[in-house]
């Protein structure tokens, strides 16, 4: 059995979840969160808990088995404290603003590039080189900032660009100088 799959997942008081066929809705106090699951799995929500089963000890069953689970997981997290991800720009002269609900990137290009976040997306600009995206579906909120770093993605020898926080750019040496005394 899927060491993940089995574990239920734990509903806080303020949480309602709805099962309807195939599709769970969970209601929190930061939000609605719905999504179709596939139609092998079955969720049965008992006792503040939510338990996903499968019907048969397939591989496919088995890797469904534990995507469910994690995916219904995440669902409950983001509607009681959501997800965030911070991103930070490193570059002379490279800067991100704030207009409306639109992110204006500033990073070395002819033209500053727009981004809208669509719904259910919050952008943050607490600094000009440091970027918060904020959201109840992880799936999106990681979705928005992937597509903010695609924007300039750091290159390797001197660091420009925008990156998570927490990465690390492997850095290249640069060029070696001409070689001294060679005819």
């Amino acid at each position: 059995m899927s060491r993940i799959g089995r574990m239920p997942v734990a509903l806080p008081p303020n949480v309602e979840v709805a099962v309807e066929g195939n599709v769970i809705t969970v209601k929190g106090p930061k939000g609605i969160l719905s999504k179709r699951i596939h139609n092998d799995m079955q969720l049965v929500v008992e006792d503040g808990k939510i338990l996903v089963k499968r019907p048969s000890d397939s591989k496919e069953h088995k890797a469904l088995h534990g995507l469910t689970r994690g995916l219904v997981a995440n669902m409950v997290k983001g509607v009681t404290e959501g997800y965030e991800k911070s991103l930070e720009i490193s570059g002379v002269g490279y800067k991100a603003a704030k207009q409306g609900k639109k992110l204006v990137l500033t990073v070395g290009y002819s033209h500053p590039v727009e981004i809208d976040p669509g719904e259910g997306i919050e952008i943050e600009v607490p600094q000009p080189t440091k970027i918060v995206v904020r959201g109840i579906d992880k799936e999106r909120v990681g979705q928005v900032a992937a597509d903010i770093r695609a924007v300039r993605e750091p290159e390797p020898y001197k660091g420009k660009g925008i990156k998570y926080v927490d990465e690390r750019i492997r850095r290249k040496a640069g060029k070696a100088g001409k070689a001294a005394g060679k005819k």
